[in-house]
This record gives structure tokens, C-alpha cells and sequence, in this order.
């Protein structure tokens, strides 16, 4: 388990963490969400013993990081892929980890062979890719066999096999009771890895919930309807209150037949829609509620939470007069270089 209580870190005048308090449990994958500056990273920092806060305490397995007797046996961590000496090879880095926490040697083979870098193992991990030290920084974090991990943004420069065996890994461990937190911006990834969210901005808790509550939280909610009826459907769900949009109609049947068309309906439930088609004898070929993405809750989430504020160009554009083509932006580079157009 981790425990972080009212914990407060400030670089100078910016407050990077805001008394902030929430707890991982064991046995699940935790996501770690919030903006670029919300403080994630300082408090998986402060978590490790590398930053020291100035207020409140983080512990793992009720201890401090500086107090744990094998701390590679208790946490493991992967926090920067690339902070590796570029001229050891990535067996002898895991051997060299391994022999200071008193492991054996023979940890180093298996992390290797787990992570998929044995045909590499004896290369230099300077040249290795960002994906095959994303996989190296795993290896290390895994050699003691930890009973906890924390992991920042463990998938960056994965493959789509890799990313779907970390995202395994992080299941598996957790299935045999060990605690998990994973900082991450890729939500779609996250909504399917992670079994709990704790999403933070400017240093502050925003919510620690389920996914699935997280999830549900999103006002952008509708339901997606196929029927063969779809005008006589429409005017019952606009009298009722729905808002409909529709789709593209599927081609008609063998038999010449319409086929279903696609509704998305609005401001109102998947039951009442039923209803009011069973009311007139009307067919449904699916009923599906809809809710928002995980990217999209968290966007209404966070949306006060910004230190670097977003602006949708072509917002701007309309508002300098329309879009720019290419030659008018090198034109704009040209003149602000000084060089001539």
C-alpha cells in the first residue's frame, strides 16, 4: 500500500503539490492522472525519497522509502527509461542493481528474458531504442520482485505488442495482491488497464474514484439506436424530450427491405426509448447507452486545472480573419526572422 497525507512540495514560490492526500490499495492497477504541472511526477518523486516535501509524509507500507531495509525487494520504479549509463550493457546494468540490494545474479537472466531483451542483453544500452528502454527500465524495476510499483508512463515508445504486455504484466501483478500506480496521458490505455483513478491538477486532489464511476461521471452521455423506423421513432423521442441525431441508413436487405438506420439520442434513457417503442409496436435492432471517453471526463475534469492553457486553431484563425495557407506562415516565419520573403 501507498499512503500519501497532506503532502506539500514547492520549488521556490510554486506550490508543486497542494496538500494532497490519497492512499493505492494492493490487488488493483491505480492510475495516476493529471495535466502537464499537476505535480504527478514530483509526487511519485516524494513517494521515492528523491525529493524531500515540506509538509505531510508518503509512505509505503507505512514506512518511508529512506527507512525500507531492501528497498528493491519492497518498490519497484521506473521514472526516466533513458537514465541508464549509456556504456553498460543491460545485463551487466540489471547485475550491477542486483548486487548492491544483495540479489542474484540469476534475477538479471529472467528480468531480461520477461522483458524480451535477451538477444540484447549484451549490447550497450546506449544505443537501444526508447521502446527497448522503456523494456530495460521494467527489467529493473521488477528485479527485486517488488511487492509495489510505480511506473511513469511505462508504454512511451512501445509497439502495440508491447503495450498490450505491459498492460498484462500490470494485471497479472496486481491479480497476486501487489500495488500498482502507473502515471500515464494516454486515457484510452489507461481506461482499460486501470481498476482505480486518483487524477490530480495544480497539486490538488480532483478525484479518486473507480474507473467506472470516473467514467460515468461525464455529462457527455447518449444512446445509440438502430431501427428500421427511424422517422416514426424520431417523432415519439422528440415529443418525449430526446434529442436525436441520425446516422447513415445500412443498405437495404436480399429481399429489397430497408435495413436499419443509426439514431443517437440525447436527453433521454435507454429504457424510456424502449418504451416508447414498444408503445408503437416499433423495432429495435440495438439499444446501446453511450458514455463519455475517459479522455473526455478527464478534459471536464481537469479543465480549471491547466497551467498551460489550449486553444483550438481554428478558433483562432477565424478570429485573425480565416486560415492561413502555407506561403502566408513562411511568410509570418520569414518577417519574424528578419530574413526576406
Amino acid at each position: 500500500m501507498i499512503e500519501v497525507r497532506n503532502l506539500t512540495k514547492r520549488f521556490g514560490s510554486k506550490v508543486a503539490v497542494d496538500d494532497l492526500s490519497f492512499t493505492v490499495e494492493p490487488g488493483r492497477v491505480t492510475g495516476f492522472l493529471g495535466p502537464n504541472g499537476a505535480g504527478k511526477s514530483t509526487t511519485i518523486r516524494v513517494i521515492l525519497g528523491l525529493d524531500r516535501p515540506q509538509g505531510g509524509a508518503a509512505t509505503i507500507e507505512g514506512r518511508a522509502y529512506r527507512d525500507l531495509h531492501d528497498p528493491l525487494r519492497t518498490v519497484g520504479a521506473l521514472l526516466e527509461a533513458k537514465s541508464v549509463h549509456s556504456g553498460r550493457s543491460a545485463r551487466n546494468h540489471l547485475l550491477f542493481l542486483a548486487q548492491t540490494q544483495g540479489l542474484p545474479a540469476r534475477r538479471a537472466t529472467e528480468m531480461l528474458e520477461l522483458v524480451g531483451l535477451t538477444e540484447v542483453a549484451d549490447k550497450r544500452a546506449g544505443g537501444f531504442s526508447l521502446g527497448m528502454s522503456q523494456r530495460l527500465g521494467i527489467a529493473a524495476a521488477m528485479l527485486g520482485d517488488p511487492r509495489v510499483l510505480l511506473l511513469d508512463e511505462p508504454v512511451n515508445g512501445l509497439d502495440p505488442e508491447g503495450v498490450l504486455w505491459i498492460r498484462n504484466l500490470m494485471k497479472y501483478l496486481a491479480g497476486q495482491g501487489r500495488t500498482i500506480l502507473v502515471s500515464s496521458h494516454l486515457m484510452n490505455e489507461i481506461a482499460v488497464t486501470a481498476d482505480h483513478l486518483i487524477v490530480i491538477g495544480k497539486g490538488k486532489l480532483i478525484t479518486a474514484a473507480s474507473t467506472a464511476d470516473v467514467i460515468a461521471r461525464g455529462t457527455e452521455k447518449s444512446v445509440r439506436v438502430r431501427t428500421p423506423d427511424a422517422a416514426k421513432l424520431t417523432d415519439l423521442i422528440t415529443a418525449a424530450g430526446g434529442e436525436v441525431s441520425a446516422g447513415a441508413a445500412s443498405q437495404p436487405d436480399e429481399a429489397g427491405q430497408p435495413d436499419s438506420e443509426l439514431l443517437t439520442v440525447k436527453n433521454l434513457e435507454a429504457p424510456r426509448i424502449g418504451e416508447l417503442a414498444a408503445s408503437a409496436s416499433l423495432v429495435l435492432h440495438e439499444l446501446t447507452p453511450q458514455l463519455a471517453s475517459l479522455e473526455e471526463v478527464f478534459m471536464e475534469l481537469t479543465a480549471g486545472s491547466l497551467e498551460f492553457g489550449l486553444h483550438d486553431p481554428a478558433r483562432i484563425a477565424a478570429e485573425d480573419g480565416g486560415p492561413l495557407a502555407g506561403d502566408q506562415v513562411s511568410n509570418q516565419v520569414r518577417a519574424q526572422q528578419g530574413s526576406p520573403s
